[in-house]
C-alpha cells in the first residue's frame, strides 16, 4: 500500500505562489522521507494517481519526480514506478534547502514550468533503435565477446580482410536464406552500420545531382544522406499496409531520369509497411525490365519471425539489379555497429569502395556478431522479440485511443518497434513536438520523413526504449497536449517556416537528429 502524499494541513501552496508546482510537490516529498514518513524502498503513488491527489497535470508530477531522481531521492524500476532509494534522509534534508534557496521559476504555460534549455528526457518516444535491455541476451553478448577476444586477439594488431572477416560473411549469407536468398559470403561486404551500406550503394550507382525514387513518407535519415550526396529525390507515394504504390512506380521509371531506388519494403520506417510477396516479386521484376537498380534495406525484416512476408525482394531478383543492405542492430545488439552488403552487379565496386575509403571494421566484432548469429537458439530470441513487441504496441495502441484526440488514427504494423498516428487536422505535430519536449517527453514529428508539408498532422512514436508506468504516463500526456493542439494557440516561437530546413543535426533549429535515432 503506498502513502497518500497530500494531507489536509499540508497542500499545494497557492497559484500566486512564485514556487513552480513541480518544486513544491518535490520539496514535500523530501520533508516526508526527511521526517521519516517515507522510508528507503518504499513506493510512491504512481504517476497517475499523484496528478489526481494533487490536482495537476501529469507532466507536472513526471517532472517532479524526475527532479526528485536526478538528486538521487528515489530510484524509477521498470514496470513498478518509483521508489524512495535507500540512506536518502540526508539527501532529503540538503535537497529540501536546495529548493527553498531557488529563486523563483518564470511560468510558461498552466503547470508547465519546464524550460526546453533544462528539461531532462524522462521518456523518449523518438529513437527507433531499440534501447530496452530487456530486448537483448547480455549474457549471450558478453560471453561472445570475450570468446572473440580471446581467440582472435591477433587480429586486433594486424589488418584483415577489408571486405570483412569470412567467419561473419558466411554467417550472415546462411541468415540471408531465413530471407529467401541464397547469397555467397565472398560477395558479401561488412559495413560500419546499415546506412553505411546504403551509402556505398548510392556512390556505386549515382553521381551528384542524379534523381533517386524513395517511398514517401520514408525514414529521415535516407533523406539526410540523399541531401549530404548532393542527390535528387522523387517521392513515391506509399500505402501505410502494403508499401510503395508500384503503378506510380512504374510511372516514375518511365518518365523520370531515375538512377536508383530506395525502399525499405518490410516494415517500412516510419509507416511500418509490409509489401504482400507478390509485390515484391513484381517489384524485382519492375527494376529489371526498367534496369535501375533497387537498394532494399532489410534491416527489420527480421522482426518479422516465423512470417512468411520476411522474404526479401531480393529472393526475387534473378539478374543482380536489387542491392541489399542490412544490419543485425535491432536484434541481435545496437552496440555492434556492423553492417552488411550484397550488392549484386556492383558487389565488387561496393568492396572497392570499402577499401579505398579506408572504412575498415573491427573484426573481433565481425567474429563476435558470428558467433551470435550462428547460435542455435536466434530463432527462439526472434520470435520472444516479436511477440514482446506485439504486446507492447498493443497497449501503446490502447493508452492512444483513450487519451488521444478523437479521430486519431493509429496504423497497425504486424511488428517492429514503432507506430505511424494521425492526428485530426490541423494538428501541427512540430509544435507537439515543442511542447512535449519542454516537459522532457520527445515524440518524432511526421514533416521530417518526407521534404514537404505533406505530414504535419502525422507522428512517429517508438516504443524501443523503456516501457514502465513513467513512459506510459507520459504518453497519455502527449494526448494531452495533442487535444490542446486545436484549442491552445501556438506561441510565437512555435510558429513554422514553409520549408523544412535540414542543416547538420539539427531540423529547424529545433529537432535534434540524435533526438531520432
Amino acid at each position: 500500500m503506498t502513502p497518500n502524499l497530500v494531507t489536509p494541513t499540508d497542500t499545494l501552496l497557492s497559484a500566486t505562489n512564485a514556487m513552480p508546482l513541480y518544486l513544491q510537490i518535490a520539496l514535500r516529498v523530501a520533508q516526508m522521507v526527511a521526517n521519516g514518513a517515507l522510508k528507503g524502498g518504499q513506493r510512491l503513488p504512481s504517476v497517475r494517481d499523484s496528478a489526481a491527489q494533487d490536482g495537476v497535470s501529469v507532466s507536472t508530477v513526471v517532472q517532479a519526480f524526475g527532479y526528485l531522481e536526478e538528486h538521487g531521492l528515489v530510484q524509477p524500476r521498470p514496470k513498478a514506478g518509483y521508489f524512495v532509494a535507500a540512506a536518502s534522509n540526508a539527501r532529503a534534508t540538503e535537497l529540501m534547502r536546495k529548493i527553498r534557496q531557488q529563486p523563483a521559476a518564470i511560468k510558461m504555460r498552466g503547470d508547465t514550468e519546464a524550460t526546453l534549455a533544462t528539461a531532462k528526457t524522462l521518456a523518449s518516444f523518438a529513437g527507433y533503435s531499440p534501447k530496452d535491455a530487456d530486448f537483448f541476451d547480455t549474457d549471450h553478448i558478453r560471453v561472445a565477446l570475450s570468446r572473440a577476444t580471446r581467440l582472435k586477439r591477433n587480429t586486433l594488431i594486424e589488418y584483415t580482410s577489408s571486405a570483412g572477416t569470412s567467419a561473419l560473411r558466411d554467417a550472415v549469407a546462411l541468415r540471408a536464406l531465413h530471407l529467401g536468398c541464397a547469397l555467397r559470403g565472398e560477395d558479401i561486404v561488412i559495413t560500419a552500420g546499415c546506412i553505411q551500406a546504403v551509402a556505398f550503394c548510392l556512390q556505386a550507382v549515382t553521381q551528384p545531382g542524379d534523381l533517386v525514387a524513395v517511398e514517401s513518407p520514408t525514414f529521415f535519415g535516407f533523406l539526410d544522406l540523399l541531401a549530404a550526396m548532393n542527390l535528387k529525390t522523387i517521392a513515391i507515394p506509399t500505402d501505410p499496409r502494403t508499401g510503395v504504390s508500384l503503378p506510380a512506380l512504374q510511372l516514375a521509371l518511365q518518365t523520370q531520369p531515375i538512377r536508383a531506388i530506395l525502399l525499405v519494403p518490410t516494415l517500412s520506417n516510419p509507416q511500418g509497411a509490409v509489401m504482400p510477396l507478390t509485390q515484391k516479386r513484381a517489384l524485382a521484376q519492375l527494376v529489371t525490365q526498367h534496369q535501375v537498380p533497387l537498394i532494399e534495406d532489410v534491416v527489420f525484416n527480421d522482426l518479422l519471425a516465423s512470417d512468411a512476408r520476411r522474404k526479401a525482394v531480393k529472393a526475387f531478383d534473378t539478374q543482380g539489379w536489387v542491392m541489399t543492405c542490412g544490419s543485425f542492430s535491432k536484434t541481435v545488439s545496437p552496440g555492434i555497429r556492423l553492417g552488411w552488403v550484397e550488392a549484386g552487379r556492383w558487389s565488387q565496386v561496393v568492396a572497392t569502395l570499402k577499401r579505398v575509403q579506408g572504412a575498415s571494421t573491427n573484426a573481433v566484432l565481425e567474429h563476435a556478431l558470428a558467433d551470435l548469429l550462428t547460435q542455435g537458439n536466434y530463432e527462439a530470441h526472434l520470435r520472444r522479440l516479436c511477440t514482446q513487441m506485439k504486446q507492447r504496441l498493443g497497449q501503446a495502441r490502447r493508452l492512444i485511443q483513450a487519451h488521444f484526440p478523437k479521430g486519431t488514427r493509429v496504423y497497425d504494423p504486424p511488428a517492429g518497434y514503432t507506430l505511424w498516428v494521425e492526428l485530426p487536422k490541423p494538428s501541427n505535430t512540430m509544435v507537439l513536438f515543442s511542447r512535449c519536449k519542454s516537459l522532457g517527453i520527445l515524440v518524432g514529428p511526421g514533416q521530417l520523413f518526407c521534404a514537404s508539408q505533406q505530414y504535419q498532422n502525422f507522428l512517429r512514436l517508438s516504443f524501443a526504449g523503456a516501457w514502465g508506468a513513467v513512459e506510459q504516463d507520459a504518453l497519455a500526456e502527449v494526448g494531452r497536449l495533442a487535444c490542446a493542439l486545436g484549442t491552445d494557440p501556438p506561441a510565437p516561437s512555435e510558429s513554422e517556416p514553409s520549408q523544412i530546413g535540414r542543416t547538420g543535426d539539427m531540423y529547424f533549429d529545433k529537432v535534434s537528429a540524435h533526438d531520432l535515432w
